[in-house]
């Protein structure tokens, strides 16, 4: 055959036949399986598990088009269990009770089942309780595909009895390998350029199927010359990169946005806040989160930059997409490069708990208002102290409830802003404690 990208080409035949690329270069055997081979190894866990000869229920997690349906087939036929395939998406209580009662009465005749469930994270929670004495009494061995993050949307019980495996997208090397056995397949090189190749690989974006379709695509074009990267562009929509919003790639992302701000890194900031925007993302959650990180990681060492953000978040309101995502942008550089603090919020939680465990507690009478001779009688706001009325308007009174000690919740840090508070922290502790020993 030619090389990778079709310098040359092959004389051998082509099976014409209808059926999809996808299926007719579906692997036959485990090691046929591409990008998977942490999994597969002799030492991975399914190369073990093969090996004893005994499979485990498995919750098989990656993205899209890695390999999990052609895995869980293959493993069907490697261990000799009937193969039964369902979607979470299509199937309901009543089909689930059909599959099951069929996989019983396979058992009871001396065949296993291995009952596969696509997106299996589309059932709910009762839905999810109905596989587990099945799997329990050897009915099934479960294998489950997801491409979210199964501690958040699989039940406790479910996964107990499992074993997660998570299955990698395919990296520019196995797409190659995947391009390279669709060229044999379809017995001639696709009429691109090494540049377009490339551009090829990068459009699939980590997903052996869409690799596939692109393939198919471009191997029903007539064209004698071989097309370069500009022209492919033009004559394939680029495939969105891979983002549920309201999956787990988006908290992923949000994550990967926030710890680089954090990290005071601009330019991975901005890349992460990019990514979100290709993806489809509302600008107005991204100002949101943004607002958010100036508060917790940059607070008092940069008071301006919570103002910054809300400034950005209404150009954005004002102007829309795309001219309002570049004060967003702003923000984002601003926020990296700022001083950044925690302290504001661990004060904050740290009050929060201390509320928590004496929330019954009152105020202390003297900084209670007496509106009625009633309340005057019982010494509410006796003894208070109007504190501009004293020296350096500040008078030192203990504003806690009696029955614990004072707390400092607040201890600012030497960036930033924050020095200038700490100076005045400190002031005032000084004066406390020279007003309590006189």
């Amino acid at each position: 055959m030619a090389d990778l990208f079709g310098n040359t080409t092959s004389t051998n035949s082509s099976d014409h036949t209808t059926r999809p690329l996808a299926d007719r270069l579906r692997p036959t055997n485990l090691g046929d399986v591409i990008g998977q081979q942490h999994l597969l190894e002799a030492d991975g866990p399914l190369g073990g598990m093969l090996e004893r000869g005994s499979l485990a229920s498995l919750i098989l997690w990656g993205p899209p088009g890695v390999g999990k349906t052609t895995i869980a087939r293959l493993l069907a036929h490697e261990t000799d269990l009937h193969f039964v395939q369902i979607s979470a998406i299509f199937s309901n209580v009543a089909e689930l009770r059909k599959v099951f009662e069929a996989a019983r009465l396979r058992r009871d005749s001396g065949k296993g089942t291995l009952l596969f469930v696509d997106e299996i994270h589309r059932f709910n929670k009762s839905q999810q309780d109905s596989f587990l004495p099945f799997m329990e009494d050897g009915t099934i061995v479960l294998v489950g595909a997801t491409t979210e993050n199964p501690s958040f949307e699989l039940n406790a019980a479910l996964l107990s009895r499992s074993q997660i495996l998570v299955l990698n997208r395919l990296d520019p090397e196995a797409l190659k390998t995947m391009l390279a056995r669709a060229e044999q397949e379809l017995g001639r090189a696709l009429p691109l350029t090494e540049a377009a190749g490339e551009s090829l690989i990068d459009m699939a974006d980590g997903d052996g199927r869409a690799l596939l379709n692109l393939i198919e695509q471009i191997s029903a074009w007539t064209d004698t010359n071989r097309i370069g990267p500009a022209q492919l562009a033009q004559r394939l929509s680029q495939r969105a990169a891979q983002y549920d919003k309201s999956g787990d790639a988006h908290y992923n992302l949000i994550s990967a946005l926030h710890k680089s701000v954090r990290g005071s890194d601009p330019d991975a900031a901005l890349y992460w806040f990019a990514r979100m925007l290709e993806g489809g993302e509302d600008p107005r959650y991204l100002a949101r989160r943004l607002t958010r990180m100036a508060v917790e990681d940059i607070g008092l060492a940069d008071p301006q930059a919570q103002s910054l953000c809300l400034d950005a978040w209404q150009t954005y309101e004002r102007l829309g997409s795309p001219e309002g995502e570049l004060a967003l942008g702003q923000a984002v550089i601003y926020l990296a490069l700022a001083p950044k603090s925690n302290a504001a919020y661990a004060a904050y939680k740290s009050a929060r708990a201390v509320a928590r465990d004496t929330g019954s507690l009152n105020p202390p009478k003297h900084i209670l208002n007496a509106p009625t001779s009633l309340m005057r009688d019982l010494d509410y706001g006796a003894g208070y102290a109007y504190d501009h009325d004293a020296e350096d308007a500040f008078s030192g009174q203990d504003y806690f409830p009696e029955g614990i000690e004072r707390a400092q919740f607040y201890t600012p840090v030497e960036r930033g802003y924050e020095r200038e508070m700490l100076k005045r922290l400190n002031w005032f502790s000084k004066l406390r404690s020279d007003r309590q020993r006189k």
